[in-house]
């Protein structure tokens, strides 16, 4: 099959790679449709030593596996856990230690003609979801996990930091919740996209100091770390949402006399993330800047790496 393939840092398209045998409980999916995002970028420039296929936001097919999912369109959660370490038997199975990850620890991405990965991961598409749109699944499921780990009201004032894909996500999402939200970042146009949707956007001189109860900090670099920062009260908490590609310096004495709540959040609830998405809640279409067949994948890299480029697919299956 063909597929995009990352070794050294080098991305290439390969055509050699042999169709996956599924292991036993695993189930063999037919890509349809996968997104490029951050982190992808950020492992071919080495910020994880990962060698294999790239990719882990997918749309597929499944053509073997559990009778209820074959012939399905598919999502899918992308840790693979083994259900018998410390955590997945305390019920935190996203922190598996011995856990691959699709596409980013010790198993083959969705940038393929086929992936493999465990029935249980797999959630299926209602009808009602174009297979672009649903590509989208995985990154506002992480958005949604901000509110699995923190309580968000209407008397809350929430900041968010960054106007980049997750940013957008964590936004629309946090919005729902009727709390008091404005969205920070460096590119009118990105921020027009929120605006249409009657939520408060501005760049980063909009932000007063001390003045929100929680900030999201969603560019993975230093300046929208301080900005987060600064602009929390004490006793308020940042979420940190982006991975840092570089190390971060921080006041770490400011974060104990503020007594401040740091939280690290990654992945999230799919099914919640679908429901969105199934109702129109969340509007991902104009987000979508590019469709490249996998034949053009590393053109499709190219583009997904241009600045104001939000999201970039693949059209595989």
């Amino acid at each position: 099959m063909k597929g995009l393939w990352l070794e050294n840092n080098q991305l290439q398209l390969r055509t050699d790679i042999p169709i996956p045998e599924p292991p036993p409980g695993e189930a063999l999916v037919r890509v349809l449709s996968a997104g490029i995002c951050n982190t992808d970028l950020e492992l071919k420039r080495g910020y994880y030593p990962y060698t294999g296929i790239l990719g882990h936001e997918f749309v597929g097919v499944v053509e073997q596996g559990s009778e209820h999912l074959v012939n399905k369109r598919v999502v899918g959660e992308i840790n693979a856990v083994c259900g018998q370490c410390r955590f997945c038997r305390s019920g935190q199975p996203t922190h598996c230690e011995n856990r691959t990850v699709l596409g980013i620890v010790n198993r083959n991405g969705a940038f393929a003609e086929y992936l493999c990965l465990p029935p249980e991961n797999l959630h299926p598409v209602p009808d009602i979801i174009p297979t672009n749109v649903a590509t989208f699944t995985e990154p506002l499921a992480a958005a949604l996990e901000i509110q699995q780990q923190v309580e968000l009201s209407s008397n809350n004032r929430v900041l968010v930091v960054g106007d980049g894909k997750l940013g957008i996500l964590v936004a629309q999402t946090i919005a729902l919740t009727g709390c008091d939200v404005l969205v920070v970042g460096r590119h009118r146009d990105k921020l027009a996209h929120l605006e249409a949707r009657g939520i408060k956007t501005g760049l980063s001189d909009a932000v007063t100091d001390r003045a929100f109860d929680i900030s999201v900090e969603c560019t993975g670099n230093s300046e929208g770390f301080a900005i987060a920062r600064r602009a929390l009260r004490p006793r308020g908490t940042l979420v940190l949402k982006s991975t840092y590609a570089g190390k971060l310096n921080l006041d770490a004495s400011s974060l104990v006399v503020d007594e401040i709540t740091l939280i690290g959040s990654r992945c999230g609830p799919f099914a919640p993330a679908l429901e969105l998405l199934a109702q129109g809640k969340v509007d991902v279409k104009p987000m979508i800047h590019a469709s490249y067949p996998l034949v053009e994948g590393l053109a499709a890299f190219e583009r997904a790496q241009t600045k104001g480029v939000l999201k970039v697919l693949l059209e595989i299956g």
